[in-house]
């Protein structure tokens, strides 16, 4: 059954690569799902209905069109390549108003993006609200973090807030008070993979932190940890992995807990 023939769904789900889209059609499979097109989400069985950052009004008009009151953003996207034959009137006069929000970051962009949507009374919803399982709550969810994890925790904790002041990443690693790394553009995998390769081999032991940009506006971007992030952890030789509670979602908790006490990472949500 294709996405057009599900009766009258009032949700759009705009998915960009990763897990995360796919969890959250598995919980509500009802939902349009969109796709910028570049940007295939790769969920089996599915025909999603794709557009174009050219073609923003047409693509807002036709899900208004379709029934769909509320819209959910999950995934990862880059920023597309932009072919200015390509816009269409309507579109191309919002262009002034976007690039002033890029210029400004990622935050910027991301609360102009929820702007234009609910300007056309599309309310932006959160992963969290689709599939409220996901969100990593506050204690230790396997191992037992040492006093050594609780103080780097507390400076990787300080570091976060500091990096996201500043719209730079949403997490960093520490090691005996040491900042081994920080998230910038690349992501928490690259930054995972440049600790295992930069640290001494003989090493062993540390936090990453995740968390959101201090303000942030969680219905979109909100940070994500993953099996994927349990094995970069793993790679890094570190000893805990910890994350805000609240504020990050657990992909595929089973899988997560399963691959962090394989490696002997413990899990800690905490209120920092």
């Amino acid at each position: 059954m294709s996405q057009g023939d599900i009766a009258a769904p009032d949700l759009a789900l705009i998915a960009g690569t990763g897990a995360l889209p796919a969890l959250l059609m598995r919980a509500r499979p009802d939902m349009l799902l969109c796709e910028l097109e570049g940007f295939a989400s790769g969920i089996p069985g599915t025909e999603p209905l794709r557009f174009r950052v050219e073609r923003l009004v047409p693509f807002m008009t036709e899900l208004t069109r379709r029934g769909i009151r509320k819209v959910c953003f999950a995934g990862a996207i880059r920023r597309p390549k932009i072919e200015p034959a390509k816009f269409d009137l309507r579109t191309a006069l919002l262009v002034p108003r976007i690039m002033g929000a890029i210029q400004q970051g990622d935050d910027a962009t991301l609360r102009a993006v929820i702007a234009l949507f609910e300007e056309r009374r599309l309310e932006v919803i959160g992963a969290d609200h689709i599939a409220p399982d996901l969100l990593g709550g506050e204690g230790v969810l396997c191992g037992k973090p040492t006093e050594t994890d609780r103080k780097d925790m507390a400076r990787a904790a300080e570091i976060v807030a500091a990096l996201g002041a500043v719209d730079v990443g949403q997490g960093a690693v520490v090691a005996r008070g040491l900042c081994l790394a920080v998230e910038a553009l690349p992501g928490t995998d690259a930054m995972l993979d440049f600790v295992a390769t930069t640290r001494p081999e003989a090493h062993r032991g540390g936090v990453l932190m995740k968390a959101p940009k201090p303000g942030q506006d969680l219905r979109i971007d909100m940070p994500a940890i993953g099996p994927r992030t349990v094995e970069g952890a793993a790679r890094a030789r570190l000893s805990c992995l910890c994350w805000r509670a609240g504020g990050v979602l657990l992909l595929d908790r089973a899988a997560v807990i399963a691959a962090a006490e394989k490696h002997g990472i413990a899990l800690w949500g905490v209120q920092a």
